[in-house]
């Protein structure tokens, strides 16, 4: 196992254990999670339900540059539904001939804290929001990542800020013996993903 192998499984170690961290937050905060659905006690609900602040408090309060860049971050949401709809075409047709198994969109649009009784409309609208565009974005970089997996599985030789679940299975920046001896067992690998 390469050092960077090595990294990549550390990583992966380090979000099982934030999950099971997250997942002790339920008993903390008495709810369950049902499916796709998020159950509060009952006695919880209603104190939820006495924080949620009116529209009327919650505009009153409201600073005014947010109010005036709300219609700018909300334009955004034209271009991701776009977005949206041709990667979801171009992963059901291309993926497909490819052979490179689809990824699923509700594993990582994650649309739950609508629910919560503490947020009034806006807030709530805000968070849906979010939701979509942070799970959208979530979702094309993994089906980028499978796409370039499949392409041009060659890692960067400049720095990047992030990278994505595939890169670590890339070969080397220049080393073009690799590139041509092991593109077809690197797609393998992702058609393995199935």
């Amino acid at each position: 196992m390469s050092k960077l192998e090595e990294i990549i499984a550390q990583i992966r170690e380090l979000e099982q254990e934030l999950l099971q961290e997250l997942q002790q937050k339920q008993h903390e905060y008495y709810y369950i999670i049902k499916g796709k659905r998020v159950q509060f006690e009952a006695e919880t609900r209603r104190y939820h339900k006495t924080l949620a602040k009116t529209l009327g408090r919650y505009f009153s309060e409201a600073q005014i540059r947010h109010i005036l860049t709300a219609p700018i971050i909300y334009s955004c949401l034209l271009p991701a539904l776009f977005l949206d709809l041709m990667v979801t075409i171009y992963q059901a047709i291309c993926f497909r001939i490819y052979g490179i198994p689809r990824v699923e969109r509700g594993d990582y649009i994650v649309i739950d804290r609508h629910s919560l009784q503490y947020l009034n409309l806006i807030e709530k609208m805000n968070c849906i929001y979010c939701g979509y565009f942070n799970g959208l974005i979530a979702y094309v970089q993994e089906i980028a990542a499978r796409t370039e997996q499949y392409w041009c599985p060659i890692k960067h030789a400049r720095k990047m800020a992030s990278i994505h679940s595939r890169y670590h299975k890339f070969v080397e920046y220049g080393d073009s013996d690799a590139y041509q001896d092991k593109l077809e067992a690197i797609r393998r690998d992702i058609r393995g993903l199935a």
